[in-house]
C-alpha cells in the first residue's frame, strides 16, 4: 500500500498526516472544504474564535452526512422492496 506524509492547514494549524494515496486527494479536497466553512462562519456569523468555527463545522458535517445516512438506507430499502416484488412476479410467471 502506498502511504504519503502529507499536510493539512484547518484553523491555523498543521496537521501532519499518514494516508493512503488513493484517499489523498480526498483529504485535501475535505482539509480545503472546512477551511472554507470556517471562513463563511466567521464572516456571517457571531463567531468569538476558531472553536466556535469548528463546532459549527462539526454540526454541519454531521448533519449532512445523517442526511447522506438516511437517505442511502430509504434508497436500499425501496430497492429492496422492488426488488422483492420482481422477484414475486417471477414466480407468479414461473408457476
Amino acid at each position: 500500500m502506498d502511504v504519503r506524509r502529507i499536510t493539512i492547514n484547518i484553523a491555523g494549524r498543521v496537521y501532519p498526516l499518514n494516508v493512503p494515496a488513493a484517499e489523498e486527494e480526498t483529504l485535501r479536497k475535505v482539509g480545503k472544504q472546512i477551511e472554507s466553512m470556517i471562513k463563511d462562519f466567521e464572516q456571517n456569523f457571531d463567531v468569538r474564535d476558531k472553536q466556535d468555527a469548528l463546532a459549527m463545522c462539526a454540526l454541519k458535517l454531521g448533519t449532512n452526512a445523517e442526511v447522506v445516512s438516511a437517505n442511502y438506507e430509504k434508497t436500499i430499502n425501496s430497492t429492496n422492496e422492488r426488488l422483492a416484488l420482481v422477484n414475486n412476479s417471477l414466480n407468479e410467471i414461473g408457476k
